[in-house]
């Protein structure tokens, strides 16, 4: 399955220079031309990769890459803007955006960036895992217990995975909010552990007495399967 885009442009004639070379590269364009559809599409659809402007009516790049941050929407972001000042760029980056792009730059240059992207986020998600009554298929985003469905948020999903990639070994908090939430965002310990319980609730038999997702006291979790029951694809 190709992946699906969503260009964020409010300029036509960019949008469609855009859209057009995302179609030579064999992705599934989609445009948006304001911040708010923007926003509303990304926290609607899942898709692969978001290519955000930064000067947008009605709501900024800057205050979308936020806004879905927040909410949980963990989908990759690459910002593009003609405003190069260092500043910009970090804080986008510190927002949550995956990479920074600036006006003007080539076709090439931007496919590469994607791919790489593209190439990070397949590569942090490709495994499955069996533990217990519980199978997770990271990369379909599908989790079950018993046969049957279990709903898992999206960043649910990240800090699960993120436990499951480092198993046997210890993570802290700070961590599991780089792998969950992305490095540079600001998110409290307490957040962390919320999400923790909330797999706890949804994964384990007895909540109470984890067998999978470990406290470690003081530094922070870590995922074991007594049971030895992982396999990866």
């Amino acid at each position: 399955m190709t992946a699906k885009i969503l260009v964020v442009e409010d300029e036509p004639a960019i949008a469609l220079g855009l859209k057009n070379d995302l179609l030579l590269e064999g992705y599934r364009p989609e445009v948006a031309t304001d911040g708010d559809s923007a926003l509303r599409r990304a926290s609607e659809t899942a898709f692969d990769l978001i290519l955000l402007d930064v000067m947008l009516p009605k709501k900024d790049g800057f205050a979308v890459c936020r806004d879905l941050r927040r909410a949980g929407v963990t989908t990759p972001i690459i910002m593009l803007t003609a405003r190069a000042q260092e500043s910009d760029k970090l804080l986008g980056l510190g927002l949550g955006a995956d990479d920074y792009v600036t006006k003007p730059f080539s076709p090439l240059e931007l496919c590469a960036r994607i791919k790489a992207v593209l190439r990070r986020t397949a590569s942090s998600l490709t495994e499955r895992v069996r533990f217990g009554s519980v199978e997770a298929d990271f990369s379909r985003g599908l989790v079950k217990r018993s046969g049957q469905s279990v709903e898992l948020t999206a960043l649910e999903l990240k800090v699960l995975a993120a436990l499951v990639r480092a198993r046997g070994h210890l993570l802290t908090r700070e961590q599991v909010i780089d792998s969950a939430w992305g490095r540079g965002v600001a998110i409290s310990d307490r957040v962390v552990d919320n999400h923790v319980m909330n797999l706890r609730r949804k994964l384990e038999d007895d909540p109470g007495e984890p067998r999978y997702l470990i406290s470690v006291r003081g530094l922070g979790y870590r995922f074991e399967n007594p049971d030895d029951e992982q396999t990866k694809s």
